[in-house]
């Protein structure tokens, strides 16, 4: 649904043309996974698939949502009752960002709200954090906020880390903010330092695909909160704040002395994948996209062998893409599911889509997902 759209449906559900619609974007990780958590170095850049949202304030302490994805009608919340852990149904996106903004001291005093996204939900592409910067942004627009599109972010991540119960890192709320047309967003995540790289893949003849495996993940789960628990543990072990203060050179130094394997490939993979971040900014720079695909491709063994969160049919993707000849390809995103990434030469775009989907029928897997990720613009005002 378009801007035009989802206003006219927000005035059939509350009566009235809403004072605005927004947007925010899903995003694609380049390079740098389960990174930003451990104050590491992250390259996400935003899709053109994105989450609507038509809004008007309130003053009554009322939350009033809807959305076109879900079933059900309007959902009515009192702010003074929302509480983290209270909610386990979508509403809690939403309602975690005006919490947050009320927890922080923000008068914020109600609002409707209608939503629509196009984001795939489950594949790894930040359908969630999508969500919540459109929240956050209109809120800030509605009520005169003064918060920088970083401060949104941070908002938005305590809402899922503490209202919804994720532990998510930065990355993706950052990204929905504050993204570029053209660019990948290199992301200092202990400062929150930011440089716009450019990432004009058509102009040298490549493409980048995006093939959602529609194996669905959730960040709730219990096996992301391990991860980042053992790399919690890796570091105080190390006596660091955090895994980002292993040097890459002192990497082996440092695995020696931790004593438990699984705590080590953690490890091992933080430090070479924030490695591998720095690496493809310093090729993008040089005007040399064709040359991180195997960068990408290290990062997929590196997710796949240490940090253990692929699958089957991730793996499939990588290898079939690789066989087929794909310049690199990796998992993206947070695991156990969603999307992986594949960079290619335009004119094999074809072929390579046809291939991963003979693959994935021979395997007996669900028919995947392929699309062109375009960097594309982070969360804006359009009406």
């Amino acid at each position: 649904m378009g801007a035009q759209q989802v206003a006219e449906r927000f005035a059939e559900l509350y009566g009235a043309r809403p004072q605005g619609v927004w947007a925010a974007p899903g995003r694609v990780n380049l390079i740098g996974e389960h990174t930003d958590y451990n104050d590491g170095f992250v390259m996400p850049f935003a899709l053109p698939h994105q989450a609507l949202a038509a809004v008007s304030r309130r003053d009554d302490g009322l939350l009033r949502l809807h959305s076109a994805d879900m079933a059900g009608g309007v959902v009515e919340l009192r702010l003074d009752a929302l509480a983290p852990g209270g909610d386990p149904a979508w509403t809690a996106y939403p309602a975690g960002v005006v919490w947050a903004l009320r927890e922080a001291g923000h008068p914020v005093t109600g609002a409707d709200i209608h939503l629509s996204s196009t984001v795939p939900t489950g594949a790894g592409l930040s359908s969630s954090a999508a969500l919540e910067v459109v929240i956050a942004l209109a809120l800030r627009d509605l009520y005169g906020l003064d918060l920088a599109r970083w401060q949104l972010a941070r908002l938005c991540q305590r809402a899922e880390n503490v209202y919804v119960g994720a532990p998510t890192g930065i990355m993706d709320q950052t990204a929905a903010a504050c993204c570029e047309p053209g660019h990948a967003l290199f992301l200092d995540t202990r400062d929150l330092s930011q440089r716009q790289i450019p990432f004009d893949l058509a102009a040298e003849g490549l493409c980048l695909l995006v093939v959602d495996t529609q194996v669905k993940h959730a960040h709730s789960g219990g096996e992301y909160g391990k991860r980042r628990a053992g790399c919690e543990q890796g570091a105080a072990l190390l006596g660091v704040a955090a895994l980002r203060d292993i040097a890459y050179a002192d990497l082996d130094a440092a695995l020696a002395r931790l004593g438990e394997e699984e705590i080590r490939r953690l490890v091992r993979h933080v430090v070479t994948e924030d490695e591998r971040v720095e690496r493809t900014v310093a090729l993008l720079r040089a005007g040399t996209p064709r040359a991180i695909g195997p960068i990408l491709s290290e990062g997929h063994a590196s997710l796949r062998d240490d940090f253990r969160i692929s699958c089957p049919e991730l793996d499939l993707v990588v290898e079939t893409a690789l066989a087929h000849g794909a310049l690199g390809a990796r998992m993206t995103g947070g695991g156990f599911g969603g999307s992986a990434i594949v960079l290619t030469e335009t004119a094999d775009v074809p072929s390579l889509t046809e291939s991963l989907e003979t693959a994935f029928t021979a395997a007996q897997f669900k028919t995947p997902r392929v699309f062109e990720a375009v960097p594309s613009a982070g969360a804006r005002r359009l009406v």
